[in-house]
């Protein structure tokens, strides 16, 4: 497992390509995940704004709905073939093992800004561990693509120019820490267009918390 790696003073950001990078999905169209949709009006308002005021930084355009990542599944398929593949029979069996957790719905804690070397986002603190019990109940099905030391989280953009660290975590400190609750209670199995950069989040499946239904 990979090591996450927070943005340092005296460098500089990683800055994102705007390429097809067919190297990667190697003509696949559908990059499949486990998230938790940002559905609260008074949240997406302030992720906006948070968002507009680092705009002059961040990778344009960016349609990429707000969301906390719980698991990367891979490339979406009728059939797995490659490493990075995820198949229905895959998302089956994960299905399964979440229904019979009998999940409930719960809070996550919205915290500061952080950045990551590549990536503006808020902290999102899961102190009562339950996305790390609905992540390790995925992995008892299938490894995660390209797994890093999971660090719950909400994206506000990619950095679109290799700037100054230092001046990018100034800009930082000058936005006043929030501590806002959210009610979590649903998880959503999804996909993105694996051509589009920073392009839109769609919903295959989703599961109710409380009662284990999918629709």
């Amino acid at each position: 497992m990979n090591k996450i790696v927070f943005l340092q003073p005296n460098s500089t950001v990683v800055p994102t390509e705007a390429r097809d990078y067919p190297e990667w999905h190697l003509g696949r169209e559908r990059y499949a995940l486990w998230y938790i949709e940002v559905d609260d009006p008074v949240l997406i308002s302030y992720l906006t704004k948070l968002r507009e005021q680092f705009s002059d930084l961040l990778y344009q355009s960016n349609q990429r709905q707000f969301h906390i990542t719980l698991f990367v599944a891979g490339f979406w398929v009728e059939q797995a073939t490659q490493s990075d593949d995820f198949s229905r029979v895959q998302l089956n069996q994960q299905l399964e093992r979440l229904k019979k957790l009998k999940l409930e719905s719960f809070q996550l804690q919205i915290g500061g800004l952080n950045s990551f070397e590549s990536a503006l986002f808020l902290k999102v603190d899961d102190s009562a561990g339950v996305l790390d019990k609905i992540r390790k109940t995925l992995l008892q099905t299938s490894q995660e693509v390209a797994a890093l030391s999971y660090c719950p989280h909400i994206t506000l953009g990619l950095y679109r120019e290799a700037v100054s660290s230092d001046h990018v975590l100034a800009r930082m400190a000058e936005i006043e820490d929030i501590r806002y609750s959210l009610n979590i209670s649903k998880l959503t199995f999804g996909f993105y267009q694996s051509h589009v950069l920073q392009g839109a989040l769609f919903s295959q499946t989703q599961i109710e918390l409380g009662n284990a239904q999918c629709n």
